[in-house]
């Protein structure tokens, strides 16, 4: 979730109060200060107004956050320890990245460097629009890796990298209001979002951008969108620009699944807002026809990341956060079942199935409730509880006319509600093990005043993590039973819903969540960058955390006024890829030797003597 998104869309949402964009309690950047104190083997095979002023004058804090690829058998090497072992590290509070001893970290790609064939890259002075175009967005956040067919995918493959706002600084552009703004600026400002694909390399033991790949290429605010599924006949047939790209997934063809976690675009009010808050589906190898497209099947809400489970019939289920405050847990089953052996068979995949919103039972049970046109109360005259956790005093209920699947997926968090969804504490990031157990990180939810079991803590700064095994462990499943596998906290803080119950490393505000190919668990978080967080915390970090014992250790601090997101990997897990977002210092540029404002950056972290990472 990002409060650089927030504080940006404020002013815009104040004047477009919609069920979709409207205010919640707790969730603006304001209310958060005042409360502180896949399978890879098929690849292998071939297969604004004050709000944007205070943006665009001083960047500071914004939020959000893998990868849950199946190590490929063929590259697997038993021989090969994948047991952690690495030595935690001490929380900092310095203008650096900090990685266990024995471990190396080396940036790779930052905000401005040059992404298409003979593009410019950033170098001091701010750039016109067809130059910023072609260069790297901002806010490095959500990200995957891909091998490509017939190349060692531990030397060389695409990242795929999601841009979720503007890294201001480079820019030259402060003071920003869409309602003023030139059309240049407005292009400048939407190329700095979206979607980087880069092909990397190893050279000489360092990872490098390949310049001038022909995978090498940018989809921004200002790109053209096809929209496909059953709203596509509403929103239109094509839709400019894709906004707030937070974080992301895979599917098991080997497609990126960029996910918009705004649903209007308040950088270009002009546009449609019902064109937003969708998963774009990319083909990172440019081969398959007809994309980028926006799936609308889906639904429309602040997605965060996508995480997907196959079974062995084929069947496929992808599961999505809302990063609301509060915000529903979703999944969507097609009709079809995947076709791995016709990359291109499965074009089309995402347009028809049926899409569930997650019910918590107090017992540890679960249920998925259809969000269908006709079903579960989604009909004309249909009555909006709206956001029933914020206050003791129930909000009043809202019409909402639910006549056709297109009314149900534009206003799915209306839906959602109607059908009896749980409303959880900003469901951020989601993944799925191998073991086919489910984690999503519930970030915080400061405004919470109406408990529940699933979500125990009101006023929860600290934020928990969720476990979950479908019935059978199928991913057609319409029951579930779940558990808290952890309350985020530390016992220094006054407050006993505060403390927690961490065993080892604590941490505040869990985002960023991965189990490895290997069964291993990572959080990445997103607390307070002000001295009441860190002075307990440190810096945002990554932690290891033990599915069994709970136990956490840390594994990276990341630089002042940072958050830690996305994480990506090569299929020998030796290679990590780390996203720093919005670093205010002056890091990278106190590594690289220049004097650059301080830039979103995505960071190679590996060990010195070549075995795995973690072990």
């Amino acid at each position: 979730m990002s409060y650089i998104t927030d504080l940006a869309r404020d002013a815009h949402a104040a004047q477009h109060h919609t069920t979709a964009t409207r205010a919640i309690p707790g969730q603006m950047l304001d209310d958060v200060i005042r409360s502180m104190p896949l399978a890879r083997r098929t690849m292998l095979r071939g297969g604004f107004g004050a709000g944007l002023g205070a943006l665009f004058g001083s960047m500071s804090l914004v939020a959000c956050g893998g990868s849950d690829a199946v190590l490929p058998p063929e590259v697997a090497q038993a021989a090969e320890s994948f047991a952690v072992s690495f030595q935690k590290i001490a929380a900092t509070t310095t203008d650096s990245v900090s990685v266990p001893a024995g471990y190396t970290m080396e940036v790779l790609f930052s905000a401005g460097d040059a992404v298409e064939p003979n593009s410019v890259a950033y170098a001091g002075t701010p750039l016109g629009s067809v130059d910023t175009e072609k260069f790297a967005g901002g806010n490095h956040d959500g990200m995957i890796f891909f091998v490509l067919p017939g190349i060692d995918g531990n030397k060389r493959g695409l990242l795929a990298i999601n841009h979720e706002a503007p890294d201001a600084g480079i820019l030259g552009i402060t003071g920003y209001n869409p309602a003023t703004a030139t059309a240049e600026q407005k292009k400048i400002i939407l190329s700095s979002v979206g979607v980087s694909i880069i092909e990397v390399q190893e050279v000489a033991g360092k990872w490098t951008v390949v310049k001038n790949s022909v995978y090498n290429k940018r989809y921004t605010g200002n790109s053209n969108y096809r929209v496909s599924g059953p709203a596509a006949a509403v929103v239109g047939s094509t839709v400019i620009g894709t906004l707030n790209n937070c974080a992301s997934g895979e599917t098991p063809w080997g497609t990126y699944l960029t996910c918009e976690e705004t649903t209007d675009n308040y950088l270009d009010p002009a546009q449609p807002p019902n064109g937003y808050g969708w998963v774009v589906e990319i083909d990172p190898q440019n081969q398959l026809a007809g994309m980028p497209v926006k799936r609308t099947a889906l639904g429309r809400f602040d997605h965060e990341n996508t995480a997907y489970m196959l079974d062995s019939a084929n069947n496929l289920a992808i599961y999505m956060g809302d990063d609301s405050t509060p915000g529903c847990i979703y999944k969507f089953v097609p009709s079809a079942k995947f076709t791995p052996d016709n990359r291109a068979a499965n074009t089309n995949l995402l347009d028809t199935g049926t899409l569930y919103v997650a019910k918590f039972n107090a017992n540890g049970t679960g249920e998925w409730r259809a969000l269908v046109q006709g079903q579960n109360g989604l009909v004309a005259g249909a009555q909006d509880p709206g956001v029933t956790t914020q206050s003791l005093i129930p909000p009043a209920a809202v019409t909402v006319n639910f006549n056709t699947q297109a009314d149900v997926l534009i206003e799915t968090k209306a839906a959602a509600r109607v059908a009896g969804g749980t409303l959880m504490d900003r469901p951020e990031w989601i993944t799925v093990g191998p073991d086919k157990r489910i984690y999503v990180t519930c970030t915080n939810n400061s405004g919470r005043a109406v408990t529940d079991t699933a979500n125990p803590r009101t006023a929860n700064r600290q934020g928990h993590i969720i476990r979950w095994s479908e019935t059978g462990n199928s991913p057609t499943a319409t029951t579930f039973n779940w558990e808290i596998f952890l309350l985020a906290g530390d016992p220094r803080l006054s407050a006993v819903t505060e403390k927690g119950n961490i065993n080892g490393d604590t941490f505040s505000s869990p985002d960023g969540i991965a189990v490895d190919p290997k069964g291993r668990l990572w959080v990445q978080t997103d607390a307070g960058t002000s001295s009441t967080t860190t002075n307990t915390y440190g810096n945002n970090a990554m932690y290891y955390l033990d599915q069994s014992t709970k136990e956490s250790k840390r594994f990276l601090v990341g630089p002042n006024g940072c958050e830690i997101t996305g994480l990506a990997y090569t299929p020998d897990l030796k290679t990590f890829f780390i996203n720093i977002q919005h670093p205010n210092g002056t890091w990278p540029s106190n590594l690289q030797g220049n004097t650059y404002p301080a830039r979103s950056s995505t960071i190679v972290v590996r060990r010195a003597d070549g075995k795995p990472v973690g072990a």
